[in-house]
This record gives C-alpha cells, sequence and structure tokens, in this order.
C-alpha cells in the first residue's frame, strides 16, 4: 500500500514538474534577436522590428480563423474568417517575400503570447467562440490599422513604408467587416 501511494505521489510531482516547465522558445524573440545584431547601427531596425510584429500578428489571424471553421456556430463568423485566412495568408506570403529581399529574419511560429491567445480562443465553441472572436478581430485589427498607418508614414524603409500603405485599405474593410460581424454575434448571444 505505501508503495502505491510513494508511486502516485511521484507521477503527481513528475506531471507537476513538467506542466511548470519553461515554455518553448518563442519564435518571435528569436527573429528579434536576430534582426537586432543585423540591423544593428541601421536605420531600418523598427522596420525589421515591425515586420516581425507584423509577421506573427499575420500568423495568430490565420490559425484563429483557421480554427473559427470549426469553433464557430455563425455562418457570418465563418465566412469573416474565411476571408481572413485568404487575405493574410496572401500577405503572409508577400511579407516573407519582401522580408527575405531585405534579409530580415521573421518568426516561424507563433510567439508565445499569440500561442496563448490561440489557445485561449480554442477553448470556447459556438455562440461564446463567435463573440470572442470578433471581440478579437475587431481589436486586432484596430491596432493593426494604426500599426500599418504609422509605419506607411513613419517608416525607413521605402519599399516595407510601400507595401504597408498598401494594405491599409485592406484592413480597414477587414475592420468594418469584423465590427458587423461582432453586431451580430453579441445579437445571436442575446437570443
Amino acid at each position: 500500500m505505501t508503495t502505491n501511494i510513494k508511486f502516485t505521489l511521484f507521477a503527481v510531482m513528475l506531471l507537476l514538474a513538467a506542466a511548470c516547465g519553461p515554455k518553448k522558445d518563442d519564435s518571435k524573440k528569436e527573429a528579434e534577436s536576430e534582426n537586432k545584431e543585423a540591423f544593428k547601427g541601421s536605420d531600418t531596425k523598427e522596420d525589421a522590428e515591425w515586420a516581425v510584429k507584423i509577421a506573427d500578428g499575420g500568423m495568430l489571424e490565420v490559425r484563429v480563423a483557421e480554427l473559427a471553421q470549426t469553433n464557430a456556430k455563425s455562418s457570418d463568423v465563418k465566412s469573416f474568417a474565411q476571408m481572413m485566412i485568404k487575405d493574410h495568408s496572401m500577405a503572409n506570403d508577400e511579407l516573407k517575400a519582401l522580408a527575405e529581399k531585405k534579409g530580415i529574419a521573421l518568426p516561424a511560429t507563433l510567439s508565445n503570447s499569440s500561442q496563448d491567445k490561440y489557445d485561449d480562443l480554442a477553448k470556447k465553441t459556438g455562440k461564446d467562440f463567435d463573440e470572442a472572436y470578433s471581440d478579437m478581430m475587431v481589436d486586432d485589427h484596430q491596432k493593426t490599422v494604426d500599426a500599418f498607418k504609422k509605419e506607411a508614414d513613419k517608416g525607413n524603409d521605402p519599399d516595407i513604408k510601400s507595401w504597408a500603405s498598401g494594405k491599409i485599405a485592406t484592413l480597414e474593410h477587414h475592420l468594418e467587416m469584423a465590427k458587423q460581424t461582432e453586431d451580430k454575434a453579441e445579437k445571436e448571444k442575446k437570443k
């Protein structure tokens, strides 16, 4: 009997140790570190930092939109998510090509922070998912539109500035669509 208790306690301790262990390496931080060295003293250092942040956000947009295809209840949310997958996948590919041309390292996977957002959203389904996802999309797109406008206005690298400028109208459209989807999700949840 004491052997069983000791074994059980040992197993519980192993599980706790694994759960409390360090998080996986943060791909975003690794890219930032690599760029910090590569662009040290360069006037495009901030452009590289911006590209890393945008790449992480773009990957998150696609991942949560894919999640919406299975976890959402509303056809409006699923339709909006499909647009996010299409548009943000294309923009992510364009940014990767531009970053490669400029020698900018981008994250290969979601940052720990973005992964946490994804994990939180993945726990929801149905109307709860619809509301949380649409709220996230409004908030993220408001911040993203501002970030793109700032880069288009104050960036140092002309190619990155031009790319950012060219995406603003699409992102503003996404924001408006996200607001409409959010309104519909809130009304649906009250039913």
